[in-house]
C-alpha cells in the first residue's frame, strides 16, 4: 500500500472512530439528561429497581447480541480488505438469521424468568416488571447488532452513529412520559388499596422507564433497515468488481461466528457480571449480615448507579466508540501484515481516548458537587462523595475498554477474558473486606469498582506490549493531558465558590463547566498535546484547525 493511501486510512479510521465516539457521546448526553426528569421522578428508590433489572437485561442481551456487531465487522472487515464482497455479504445473511434465532430465545428468557432473575439473584422482586417490559428489546437490539457491525465491517460508522441517536432520542420521549404516568399510576393503586408507603409508584415508574429503551431500539432498527435498502445499489457494485471464485458455506459462517463471539462474550459478560454480583453482594452484606433498613440501602444503590455510574459513563462511551472502530482497522492492517501500521492505530486510539478520559475525571472530581446541583441530584451527600473518590474510573475504564477492543483486533481474543476473570476475583475479595470489614459501605463498593479496572488496564497493558512490541509513547499521551486537566480542575475548583456567591449556584455550575473545556483545551495546545494532524482526523477538524491557526494557538 502506498504512503498516500496509508495515511488516507489512518485518517479514515480516526475520523470514522470521531464520528462514532461523537453519536455516542450525545446518546449518553441524551440519555444522561432524560435520566434527569426520570430520576426525580421515580426517586432513588425506582433507581433501584431500574438498575436490578437493568443489570439482567445487560446480561442477557450479552449472550443474545452484545458481540455481535463487534463479531460481523471483525469478519466483513476481514474479507472486505481481501476484496471479497460477496462473502462479507454472506456472513452478513448468516448472521442475521442467527440474531433472529437468539434474539428469540434471548426475549422469551427474558420474559419469562423475570420472576427468577429479579427476585432470587438481585433480592429486587419489584423490578419483575420492569424486566419483562425489556424483553423485546432483546430481540431488536440482536438484529441491529448485525446490521450495525456490516456496515461499520465495510469502513462506515455513519449508521451506526445516527441509529444510536435516534435510538436514544425515542428513549428519552417515551421513558419521560411512561415513567410519570405510571408512577402516577402505582400510587394510585396504593391508595385504592389504602397503603401508605407508596412502593408501587417507583415500582411502575421504573417500568414505565424501560419502556422507552424497548420502543427506542425498535426506531433505531427501523431506521437500519431503511439504510440497508438504499444501500442495495452500492453493494451490487462491489458484488461486480468481487472476482473471488469461492464462497463461504454458511456452516462455515456459523463456525467462524461463535468462534469470535465467544471469546468476546466471555470477557464483556465479567464487565456486566460484576455490576450483577456487586449489586447481589452489596446486598447481602448490607441487609442479612449487617441488618441495615432496605430503604437506606435501594437508596444508596440508586445513588451509586443512577448518579455516579450514568455520569462517568459519558466519557466512558469514547473508548466504547473507538475500540468498535479500531478493531476492524486493526483486522485490516493484519492481514495485510503491517505491524506498524497496527503499533500507530494503537497509540493514536490511545492517545484520543485519554484527551478524553483525563479531563473529564479532573472534571467530575472538582465540580462533583456543582455538577449535581446543576442536575438537581444533590439531595445526599453520599453522591458528591462518591465522584469525588471515584472518578478517576473514568480514566482506568476507558482505557481497559479499548484495550480488549484492542486485543480482539489483533486476534488475542482469549486474553481479555482471561485477565477480566483474575480481575474479577481480586474484585470481590476487596469488595468483601471494604464492605463488610472496613464498614464502607457504598464507598466500598465504588473502590473495588476502581480497582477492577486498574487491574485490568494493568494486565491488557502487558499483553499489547508483549503481542505487538508495543511501547506505550508517555508524554502527549498522559503526562500532558494530567498537566492540563489538573490546571483546569483547580482553576474552576477555585472560581466556582465567589461565581456562586456572585450569580447563583446554577449560572456559576454552567460557566464553570465551559471555562473547564475551554482551560483544559488551551493548555493542551500550549504544551504541544495534540498535533494539527490529529485535530483534522476530528470531524469538521480542518474548521477548528483554521479557526486556532487565526488566534494563534496552532
Amino acid at each position: 500500500m502506498s504512503n498516500r493511501k496509508k495515511g488516507k486510512s489512518r485518517s479514515n479510521y480516526i475520523m470514522q472512530g470521531s464520528i462514532l465516539a461523537a453519536a455516542s457521546i450525545l446518546s449518553r448526553l441524551i440519555g444522561m439528561l432524560y435520566r434527569l426528569p426520570v430520576t426525580n421522578i421515580i426517586t432513588d428508590h425506582g433507581n433501584d429497581y431500574y438498575s436490578a433489572a437493568y443489570e439482567i437485561y445487560n446480561i442477557i442481551l450479552l449472550i443474545s447480541s452484545y458481540s455481535l456487531p463487534l463479531a460481523v465487522s471483525k469478519l466483513v472487515s476481514a474479507k472486505a480488505a481481501l476484496g471479497q464482497y460477496r462473502n462479507a455479504w454472506r456472513i452478513f445473511k448468516g448472521a442475521l438469521y442467527m440474531a433472529i434465532v437468539v434474539g428469540i430465545i434471548g426475549s422469551v428468557a427474558t420474559y419469562l424468568g423475570a420472576g427468577f432473575f429479579t427476585g432470587t439473584l438481585l433480592n429486587t422482586p419489584e423490578s419483575e416488571l420492569s424486566l419483562k417490559i425489556l424483553a423485546l428489546a432483546v430481540f431488536f437490539l440482536a438484529v441491529m447488532g448485525v446490521l450495525r457491525g456490516y456496515f461499520q465491517g465495510m469502513g462506515t460508522m455513519m449508521p451506526t452513529a445516527v441509529s444510536q441517536i435516534i435510538e436514544q432520542v425515542f428513549n428519552a420521549i417515551v421513558s419521560i412520559a411512561a415513567a410519570s404516568v405510571l408512577f402516577q399510576y402505582g400510587l394510585s393503586l396504593d391508595k385504592k388499596a389504602g397503603i401508605t408507603d407508596g412502593r408501587s409508584g417507583p415500582i411502575y415508574g421504573a417500568a414505565g422507564s424501560t419502556l422507552g429503551t424497548s420502543l427506542g431500539a425498535l426506531m433505531g432498527l427501523l431506521f437500519l433497515i431503511v439504510v440497508m435498502m438504499m444501500y442495495r445499489r452500492v453493494l451490487r457494485r462491489q458484488m461486480r468488481k468481487d472476482r473471488t471464485g469461492s464462497r463461504e458455506g454458511y456452516g462455515d459462517i456459523l463456525r467462524l461466528l461463535v468462534l469470535t463471539i465467544v471469546p468476546v462474550i466471555l470477557s464483556t459478560a465479567v464487565y456486566n457480571i460484576s455490576g450483577i454480583l456487586d449489586q447481589g453482594l452489596f446486598k447481602y452484606l448490607m441487609l442479612d449480615v449487617q441488618e441495615i433498613e432496605k430503604s437506606t440501602v435501594e437508596v444508596y444503590w440508586g445513588i451509586y448507579v443512577g448518579k455516579y455510574k450514568l455520569l462517568t459513563n459519558v466519557p466512558i462511551a469514547v473508548a466504547s466508540a473507538l475500540s468498535a472502530s479500531t478493531i476492524p482497522a486493526l483486522t485490516r492492517a493484519r492481514m495485510e501484515r503491517d505491524r506498524k501500521e497496527m503499533r500507530r492505530k494503537t497509540e493514536g486510539s490511545i492517545r484520543m481516548v485519554m484527551f478524553v478520559c483525563i479531563p473529564s475525571a479532573f472534571g467530575l472530581t472538582a465540580l462533583a458537587e456543582p455538577i449535581l446541583q446543576l442536575l438537581s441530584w444533590n439531595t445526599d451527600p453520599v453522591a458528591a462523595k462518591l465522584f469525588i473518590l471515584g472518578s478517576a474510573a473514568v480514566i482506568f475504564y476507558g482505557l481497559s475498554t479499548l484495550t480488549n477492543g484492542i486485543l480482539q483486533g489483533i486476534d488475542k481474543m482469549h486474553i481479555p477474558v482471561r485477565n477480566a476473570l483474575i480481575s474479577l476475583v481480586f474484585h470481590l475479595v476487596l469488595l468483601v473486606v471494604l464492605v463488610q470489614v472496613c464498614k464502607l459501605h457504598i464507598y466500598g463498593v465504588v473502590i473495588s469498582y476502581l480497582f477492577f479496572a486498574v487491574m485490568m488496564c494493568m494486565l491488557n497493558g502487558l499483553a499489547i506490549r508483549k503481542y505487538l512490541r508495543y511501547r506505550q509513547e508517555m508524554i502527549r499521551t498522559f503526562l500532558i493531558p494530567i498537566v492540563s486537566s489538573a490546571i483546569m480542575g483547580l482553576s474552576c475548583w477555585l472560581l466556582y465558590t465567589p461565581l456562586e456567591e456572585l450569580i447563583g449556584f446554577r449560572a456559576a455550575a454552567v460557566i464553570c463547566v465551559v471555562l473547564a473545556v475551554f482551560i483544559y483545551g488551551f493548555f493542551l495546545l500550549l504544551l504541544r498535546g495534540i498535533t494539527e494532524q490529529e485535530l483534522r482526523a476530528f470531524p469538521k477538524g480542518y474548521v477548528l484547525v483554521r479557526g486556532l491557526k487565526k488566534l494563534h494557538l496552532l
